[in-house]
């Protein structure tokens, strides 16, 4: 596994360098030999945050943590890179022996609201995949939703989570 890894705010010392490499890189039995991460260590105010950013096959397995202490945050953000690998490598696991469909779900009813501000916009590239792939990857990212071109389509799609750890598929009418 290689490592890229940015100081903002802070230099990144040797001690925290070799901390980074060897916690992160104890999760290397996940990933192939020429698997990059990408670890921003930054500090705000007392806030001492480390993000990791690992892209994997179509994947981004991506945590930022923020504690007092830098070293306390590398290892936290160790501890839920490992939980989300474990995670994904279960759901493949599951998708493979079950192959559900999640096709099946109603899209839920959202209201809109007047007043609406928009306080932030980000552009990224999106890749065709299948619905429960989009599923895997909100889910590797902690996000309640997650907007994606399908496969099977070619139309852009959203995912999204419900209660009861359900999926609901948004799709466009033709």
């Amino acid at each position: 596994m290689k490592f890229v890894i940015i100081g903002k705010n802070t230099t990144v010392t040797p001690g925290l360098k070799a901390s980074v490499e060897d916690k992160i890189g104890k999760l290397s039995k996940y990933f192939d030999e020429d698997t990059t991460a990408h670890v921003t260590l930054s500090v705000v105010r007392d806030e001492q945050k480390v993000e990791v950013t690992i892209p994997v096959k179509g994947t981004i397995i991506r945590s930022e943590q923020s504690s007092t202490d830098m070293y306390v945050s590398i290892d936290l953000v160790e501890e839920i890179i490992e939980r989300q690998l474990k995670k994904y490598r279960n759901k493949i696991i599951d998708r493979h022996q079950a192959g559900a469909d999640l096709s099946n779900y109603a899209p839920q009813e959202e209201d809109e609201e007047d007043g609406i501000k928009i306080v932030r916009s980000k552009k990224f590239e999106i890749k065709p995949m299948y619905p429960e792939d989009a599923c895997m990857q909100m889910d590797l990212l902690g996000h309640s939703f997650y907007v994606f071109v399908n496969a099977e389509t070619d139309q852009v799609n959203v995912v999204y989570k419900r209660k009861g750890d359900t999926y609901g598929l948004i799709e466009p009418e033709v």
